[in-house]
């Protein structure tokens, strides 16, 4: 398979918000930053070409946070691809603080988050955040006043779109009664399905499913497992496989998987040129 030749862009789009259109399969970048997701990258130069490659081969789609780093990640963004192109959208999150290395504590008090996304909005270099996502919720302060502190600064035209991330169904209910939430950010693979309900309520209201760590396999990719025998058989990678089973399991599903290597983003990429039968789908799905 010739990676290079494969484009984000045979993923279909979905139209986030119903009026903020990307490519399917994104890119999380999460993986942009130091170990631990702390400071800076071990080679900036080449997650600034991640960054470029990714966007050369159609996605159109980045997700990142402003606790990547912190900052980290947001600011190489900029560095690689600012001026940003007309259709590019630019994901971030705010509700997370760091405190070190793997130390990740929800903070969701407004004046907090209103702080955030105004750094986000310099990090970035942009006047409005497309998509702006509640990392956390924080249980020590009401859900109306994280998410109403949102609404608000999408009055202000400084937010575009309202995600959330990690979320229930009756928490995304509680929030949709405070304003519009145009995507839902959980933890979802091959291998993790816990949030199948969540998935399946997003899909039929049109809200955008979007799943973090979106590659892992679990015990399916071993030597003999079902995504191994089925890697072989179609001449993918088990990663890929795991990609296309995702774009093919909803079509409100907006994989981000992230990398810090050109050759291991321009292999995931080429996932979106996979298709999988009926059968292939369904002996994944019932794999687990």
């Amino acid at each position: 398979m010739d990676n290079s030749a494969r484009t984000a862009t045979a993923s279909g789009t979905f139209s986030i918000g119903g009026d903020l259109p990307v490519t399917r399969l994104g890119y999380g970048a999460m993986q942009l930053t130091g170990e631990g997701v702390w400071g800076e990258p071990k080679d900036r130069g080449e997650a600034v070409r991640v960054l470029r490659r990714a966007v050369e081969l159609g996605v159109t789609f980045i997700d990142t946070a402003d606790s990547y780093g912190p900052a980290v990640s947001e600011q190489i963004i900029r560095e690689a691809l600012h001026p940003y192109a007309d259709d590019l959208v630019i994901a971030t999150k705010g509700g997370l603080t760091r405190a070190g290395p793997g130390d990740w504590r929800p903070v969701g008090r407004p004046e907090y988050l209103r702080q955030q996304c105004e750094l986000s909005l310099r990090n970035l270099g942009v006047e409005r955040i497309d998509l702006h996502q509640l990392h956390r919720i924080d249980p020590q302060v009401p859900l109306a006043d994280q998410v109403g502190e949102l609404a608000l600064l999408k009055q202000e035209g400084k937010i575009r779109h309202i995600g959330l991330s990690e979320v229930s169904v009756a928490e995304l209910e509680e929030a949709r009664k405070i304003t519009e939430i145009a995507s839902v950010q959980n933890l979802y693979n091959l291998a993790e399905r816990q949030s199948e309900e969540l998935l399946d309520h997003a899909e039929r209201e049109g809200i955008a499913f979007i799943p973090w760590f979106p590659i892992a396999t679990g015990e399916l990719a071993k030597p003999g497992g079902p995504l191994d025998v089925l890697a072989k058989e179609v001449g993918a990678a088990p990663a890929q496989l795991a990609l296309a089973w995702l774009l093919r399991r909803s079509p409100v599903m907006l994989p981000i998987p992230g990398t810090s290597k050109v050759a291991h983003v321009e292999e995931n990429i080429a996932a979106a040129g996979v298709e999988l039968t009926d059968e292939q789908f369904a002996a994944l799905a019932t794999a687990v």
